[in-house]
């Protein structure tokens, strides 16, 4: 999917690629991120959701999980966008209402990245990128968040400057950045 090859990628994988907003829940998804950023410097940070993803089925029908409480609770992380799709989209069909919420997840998603103290520094000065995807798993194409757009485009049609926000700091951290 990438064309990446060995240690070309930090890959932190988890059920419908929750970010937790930082201090929420602390563990490895929050531990990797940090280590990522601060140790490893990384650039770039791609939240991929998928087609037909099981995660999110269970995020918009929570009673299929009632009785599995950690997989409820981890799942929790996705409520904004399960909201989103609940009061914005409410004449699609069950197949259109998930492809819909994967989507809207990989957008809440970068907002909780962007609490995380490690990436917010690092976005308030320009030194990483945090970038969008959709992986069509039957069709092999994927879609990426323009931000700018506000809305998914094809992956060859996607401007890399696209889905981060503008830093606000110069490169120097002496004082705002000119921003047209």
């Amino acid at each position: 999917m990438t064309q990446s090859g060995p240690g070309d990628l930090f890959i932190c994988r988890n059920a419908g690629n929750m970010i937790p907003p930082y201090g929420n829940m602390t563990g490895g998804v929050s531990a990797t991120i940090e280590y990522a950023v601060l140790a490893l410097n990384i650039e770039h940070i791609i939240i991929c959701g998928h087609s037909d993803c099981g995660a999110m089925k269970g995020v918009l029908y929570p009673e299929t999980v009632a009785d599995m409480p950690t997989v409820r609770d981890w799942l929790a992380q996705g409520e904004m966008a399960r909201r989103i799709v609940r009061e914005a989209y409410p004449e699609m069909t069950e197949a259109e209402t998930l492809d819909v919420l994967v989507k809207e997840n990989v957008v809440a998603q970068l907002e909780h990245l962007k609490t995380h103290p490690s990436v917010a520094s690092r976005l308030a000065t320009g030194r990483i990128g945090i970038h969008g995807w959709v992986f069509h798993i039957h069709e092999g194409r994927i879609e990426a968040w323009d931000a700018e757009q506000g809305r998914y485009v094809p992956i060859d049609e996607y401007d890399i400057t696209s889905a981060t926000p503008k830093p606000r700091i110069g490169q120097t951290g002496r004082g705002p950045a000119v921003v047209p």
